[in-house]
Formats: C-alpha cells, sequence, structure tokens
C-alpha cells in the first residue's frame, strides 16, 4: 500500500483545524475494494493539494469489513473508521459519517468504486460562488439491465409519491458545503435519505458529468422489491400525497358506490329486486366501509412513523471508533 506516514504526520492531521475536505464512504459488502478505494481518493486529492481525511462508515457489513479498515486506518492517518453497532441502513451510515466529519467541503461516495475517485476534484472546482451543492451527474452508466430499470422505476416511483422530479442519473456521490452539512445534521428525524434532506434544503445545486466505474467486488444489497419498499417508506416520511391519493380514492369509490345504489334504485323500482332493504344496505356497506378502512389503513401507515419519530432514538449507534478505540 502507498499511503504510510509518521506519527508526527499523524498528529498533524487529526489536529488540524482547517482541514480541507472529507470523505465520507458508507461501507457494505465491499472489503476488497478499500484499499484501492483509500489509495485512490488520497492520490486524487494529494494532487489537488486539499487536506483531508477519509472516514469509513461500517454499517455492519457481512464481510468482515471492520478488520480491514483498522488496518487502513494504521497505515494511513488520514483514514478513519466509524463501526455502527447493526445495519441501520446506506443514509444513517451517510448521516454517522457527516456527523463526525470535519472537513470544510465534504465528498460522499460509494464504497464499490463506481463512483470514480478521481472525478472528486472536479466535483470539488464546481463547488464554487453560490453554489452549496454538486451532484455527480453519471454517464454510460456501468450497470447492468435490471439495476439501470430498477433505479428508474425506484425514482420514477418517489417522484410520483412526493410530487418532486428526480434524475435517476444522480445519487449519493456529489460535494457539499460545510453550510449544507451543518443543516443536515441539524435535522432531527431518524429516517434518513439524503437527496430529499439536501433537496428540501433550497441551496443552489449543480450537477457535473462524471465517469461511472464498473462494480468489481460484491453486489448491490437493493432488490427491485426493496427499492419500491424504501421509495413507499421514504414517502411516508417526507410527503403527504399518500393521505391525498387516500382521499381521492374514497371519493372514487364513494361515486362508484352512488352509482351502483342509483342502478339499484332502479332495478328496484322496476321490479327486478323484491327483497326490502336491499338497496339501502348494500349501499350504506360500500359506500361506508371502503372509505373507513382506506382511510384507516394510510392514518396508521402515518401514526406508526409518528410512533418512530417521537421515541426520539438516534439515528445511528457507533460501537467503535479507530480513532477513540472505544467499544
Amino acid at each position: 500500500m502507498n499511503t504510510t506516514s509518521t506519527t508526527a504526520e499523524h498528529a498533524l492531521e487529526t489536529t488540524q483545524p482547517n482541514l480541507d475536505v472529507s470523505v465520507v464512504v458508507p461501507v457494505y459488502g465491499c472489503r476488497n475494494c478499500l484499499e484501492e478505494l483509500v489509495d485512490r481518493v488520497t492520490c486524487a486529492l494529494q494532487l489537488s493539494n486539499r487536506t483531508h481525511e477519509i472516514l469509513l462508515v461500517d454499517d455492519n457489513s457481512p464481510d468482515q469489513a471492520w478488520q480491514r479498515i483498522v488496518e487502513l486506518s494504521q497505515l494511513n492517518p488520514r483514514v478513519r473508521g466509524l463501526r455502527l453497532a447493526r445495519n441501520f441502513g446506506q443514509h444513517a451510515a451517510i448521516s454517522a459519517g457527516l456527523a463526525h466529519a470535519k472537513g470544510q467541503h465534504m465528498i460522499v461516495m460509494d464504497c464499490d468504486l463506481q463512483d470514480v475517485p478521481e472525478e472528486i476534484p472536479k466535483l470539488l472546482a464546481a463547488l464554487e460562488g453560490d453554489v452549496e451543492v454538486v451532484l455527480g451527474q453519471r454517464v454510460d452508466r456501468q450497470d447492468s439491465w435490471s439495476k439501470r430499470t430498477g433505479s428508474q422505476l425506484f425514482y420514477r416511483t418517489l417522484g410520483w409519491l412526493t410530487d418532486t422530479q428526480y434524475d435517476h442519473s444522480t445519487a449519493n456521490f456529489g460535494a457539499y458545503s460545510r453550510k449544507v452539512v451543518d443543516t443536515l445534521n441539524d435535522m432531527p428525524e431518524s429516517d434518513r435519505f439524503l437527496p430529499l434532506l439536501v433537496r428540501w434544503t433550497g441551496f443552489q445545486t449543480r450537477k457535473v458529468e462524471v465517469s461511472h466505474g464498473r462494480r468489481t467486488e460484491g453486489k448491490s444489497s437493493y432488490s427491485l422489491g426493496k427499492l419500491l419498499q424504501m421509495a413507499t417508506r421514504i414517502a411516508l416520511s417526507f410527503s403527504d400525497k399518500p393521505l391525498r391519493l387516500v382521499m381521492t380514492a374514497a371519493l372514487a369509490i364513494a361515486a362508484i358506490a352512488a352509482a351502483f345504489a342509483v342502478y339499484s334504485v332502479y332495478r328496484y323500482s322496476s321490479g327486478d329486486i323484491r327483497v326490502a332493504g336491499f338497496t339501502s344496505i348494500i349501499a350504506s356497506i360500500w359506500l361506508v366501509g371502503s372509505i373507513v378502512m382506506a382511510c384507516i389503513g394510510v392514518l396508521g401507515l402515518y401514526l406508526g412513523r409518528v410512533h418512530g419519530e417521537a421515541k426520539k432514538r438516534p439515528q445511528y449507534l457507533i460501537w467503535q471508533d479507530t480513532r477513540k478505540q472505544v467499544r
């Protein structure tokens, strides 16, 4: 490995008050990529003359990635490892890294090297003037057809449920100013989704085309079903559109029930229905039951989200920190 340093350099890096860049990387299922990732990120930022740190957040990776993170932190003083107590999810891991990052500028990227480290200087260079967020726009994606289709379906579903427009060619890979990160860290909600939280801040955003690497280690943990479930969960946390959809559906069902009632009255007056009370009972059951059950279902989902937020549990739990070596 090419990243070695003396104890004096270690002290300088860890105490430097004006650290330029923090690179936050959630780690899950990519143990064998980490050494190359650290080397390439370090090389890219050294060429740009930027002081930096690399935060590797182990989201309870199943491939024993923590041992590799500890080794890298011992070899490279710029590397800091955080180990979560359990698998809290990618965006909780990102939040943990952002909360512990010290840099004036932040880079968020995946650990599988599909986010190309050599593109980091380009993202940082675009973070100028009034621009507070720079998102990497992936061109010529190296994912499989199923992965690209799932991603497009996820963002379209999420956009429809939240009444927003999403570009499926962008994800978490990007550069963020200290102002943006401080704002994100101050947000108290436990259900995190970085793109929506960043969009909510309203800070000026720029997109920059970046190359996209081929995944050589592990595989994505997001199946199509998990992506759709996540889209629904995010919509419940960030939008009231599901409630409005229920009201629309309830009104539609009420209209159908009313039409059925009119049709039943017609048949009764024509002598086709001879049982007294049949029309009123059926119409009442269809009208009231359908509306009540639909509304209770969606309200129950929202109540569950409120219950989760009301408990005020932390977004994540840090089990180990290579800089503090505590457990």
